[in-house]
């Protein structure tokens, strides 16, 4: 069983509204969903709106949540459809890898030691920002799930809801993408 399984007294406690609980969840889960919020957003505070969206979702229908059933792969698919829903809105393309830089891999191969290193390590930051808009967003969000996350290709599947295979297949179409986007143009380890 997942560690972020939701077990029925839990799940009991979720739907009848307690409070504690409901604070226990999202104190539990909300950095996370905030983070991936964000590196799709690229904006703090569009993803912090997202993310209270994703909870109040959470919350309307929590009632629907099966006993049992892994939490996260609940919550990254509504913050997913959160995300989607603002952008049927509001057309408003962003991305940020600010964080993601230093975390996973997308950074210079060349740490930046001097006045003009660093300036060529903020335009790559701007190129690789560049590369993952031009992603289709089931490839963006996908290689975001992947990298920054770090999820299962399962738990991929399971948030953008298709096969296993079709989420393996965009990660890597989408790094594919990215890679020839970023040819020549930044320098990746």
């Amino acid at each position: 069983m997942n560690a972020s399984a939701l077990e029925q007294p839990q799940l009991n406690l979720l739907c009848t509204g307690d409070q504690a609980s409901w604070e226990a969840l999202i104190g539990a889960h909300q950095d996370r969903m905030l983070n991936y919020l964000y590196h799709l957003e690229g904006n703090y505070d569009d993803a912090l709106d997202l993310c209270q969206e994703t909870f109040f979702r959470a919350w309307k229908g929590i009632k629907t949540f099966k006993p049992g059933e892994d939490l996260l792969p609940w919550l990254y698919t509504i913050a997913r459809n959160v995300q989607i829903e603002k952008h049927r809105r509001k057309q408003h393309g962003q991305f940020s890898l600010e964080e993601a830089l230093e975390d996973h891999g997308f950074e210079p191969a060349v740490a930046p030691e001097n006045p003009q290193r660093s300036a060529e390590s903020v335009q790559s930051v701007e190129r690789v920002r560049e590369a993952l808009l031009e992603l289709p967003e089931e490839y963006r969000s996908a290689v975001v799930l992947r990298f920054m996350d770090d999820m299962s290709y399962e738990e991929i599947a399971g948030v953008q809801g298709v096969a296993v295979g079709t989420a393996k297949s965009r990660v890597f179409r989408g790094k594919e993408h990215l890679e020839r986007l970023l040819s020549g143009k930044v320098m990746v380890e």
